[in-house]
């Protein structure tokens, strides 16, 4: 399971206030999206300066954190004017990569990627294949895909985008 990530305008932000702009990224990473990561039993694989790529071990566990982390941003940067909000743009998906040491490659990254292009800032997209995985998850009794926060309006927040 793959998460992508990046922040909408990041260019036009970096232009407008380059230090403002970087130190409260810096500190939204830090504080919130690195932890809800963990919290959800995920693994940052990279930052790529705008963005992140992380990897997940169950649907349930990347849609949950997806969702809980675009809520949190926008909670965290309510206070900021529209133009100079730093707001993420999250791709969810299910697919094969190739990993590399602790980097991962292949056409499961490149998609979530994609995803990424085609959302809304302060939104998350993903492909049908999560819809039907995470409706599989569940209704499963197995506990390893269980999660007690997790709930089927979590999916409703999300754009199901096929590729």
């Amino acid at each position: 399971m793959i998460l992508a990530a990046d922040v909408a305008g990041y260019s036009r932000l970096m232009g407008a206030d380059e230090e403002g702009t970087h130190e409260r990224l810096q500190g939204h990473l830090r504080e919130l999206v690195d932890p809800k990561i963990t919290e959800h039993r995920g693994r940052i694989v990279k930052n790529t300066g705008d963005g992140l790529l992380a990897e997940f071990s169950s649907v349930v566990y990347a849609v949950r954190c997806a969702v809980e982390m675009q809520r949190r941003m926008g909670e965290c940067e309510a206070d900021q004017p529209e133009e100079r909000r730093v707001r993420f743009r999250v791709g969810v998906n299910l697919g094969d990569v190739i990993a590399e040491g602790d980097d991962i490659f292949g056409d499961g990254v490149n998609v979530a990627a994609r995803l990424v292009l085609d959302t809304h800032p302060g939104k998350q997209s993903a492909q049908p294949a999560i819809a039907a995985a995470w409706s599989s998850s569940m209704s499963s009794t197995r506990p390893k895909h269980r999660s007690r926060s997790a709930t089927p309006h979590d999916l409703r927040s999300i754009v199901v985008r096929p590729f």
